[in-house]
């Protein structure tokens, strides 16, 4: 049979439970039994990079030798799913904060603040316990899964990768070991991952702006225009 390796682009299908309950999954079905949104065209197996960290750690190294089409399940330790979880990121937080947000906290709701999604434990007085914690933190998960496929396809594995790191896609087009973009607003993303976009998939990730593809035609342009003349020139003190 077919197994999988580091560096292998494969589609996936799983269901992620935690206290036996479904936190996360591909499968519409199962999707349909943990939420009442009907508009489930976006659930669906997901195309990774096997060994590259698009999955959760545990996760993601159990991937590797499986076989294609078989069914799988594994157990993973806090350390190697949603980590720990820590005394010091549950805090005190006054409740004149919430207010300034126009916001007036109660037990198990679920709020951002210092850009991190926090918890709230607790409402007494003026203060406020919070959690900081993930709410998967400290808990064993399982996951139930299974390799569909091997992705060959370089497009594919291009939008893999943009799904992941950009959360969006862009168009693109490949030329030799580059995947070129026009699109300036994703410059500093693509430069921020680049290395390790190229790591995983062999390419070189660039912007390249319309207007610097028109200077370069220019440039090319009176070059070529340049080098006429200097024939021309040397045809002339020839022949004289």
């Amino acid at each position: 049979m077919d197994k999988v390796k580091k560096n292998d682009f494969v589609e996936i299908e799983f269901t992620g439970y935690a206290n036996n309950k479904i936190f996360d999954t591909t499968n519409p079905k199962e999707a349909a039994k943990i939420t009442n949104n009907q508009n489930l065209k976006d659930i669906k197996p997901v195309v990774v990079s096997v060994g590259n960290g698009m999955l959760l750690k545990g996760f993601d190294e159990s991937l590797d030798e499986k076989e294609i089409e078989k069914e799988y399940e594994i157990t993973l330790t806090p350390e190697k799913a949603f980590g720990k979880r820590y005394s010091d990121l549950i805090k005190t937080v006054p409740i004149k904060i919430f207010r300034e947000k126009n916001t007036m906290p109660y037990p198990g709701m679920t709020i951002q603040l210092d850009n991190s999604i926090a918890k709230v434990l607790s409402v007494s007085g003026g203060r406020v316990i919070v959690d900081f914690n993930n709410p998967l933190a400290g808990k064993e998960i399982k996951y139930k899964f299974k390799i569909i496929k091997k992705i060959e396809n370089d497009e594919e594995r291009i939008n893999a990768m943009q799904d992941f790191f950009f959360r969006q896609r862009f168009k693109f087009k490949i030329e030799e070991k580059k995947v070129i973009f026009e699109d300036k607003k994703i410059k500093y993303i693509v430069d921020l991952f680049n290395e390790k976009l190229k790591t995983i998939s062999g390419f070189d990730f660039v912007v390249e702006e319309k207007e610097d593809k028109e200077e370069k035609n220019k440039s090319k342009e009176a070059k070529k225009e340049k080098d006429v003349k200097s024939e021309e020139i040397k045809k002339e003190n020839k022949e004289q």
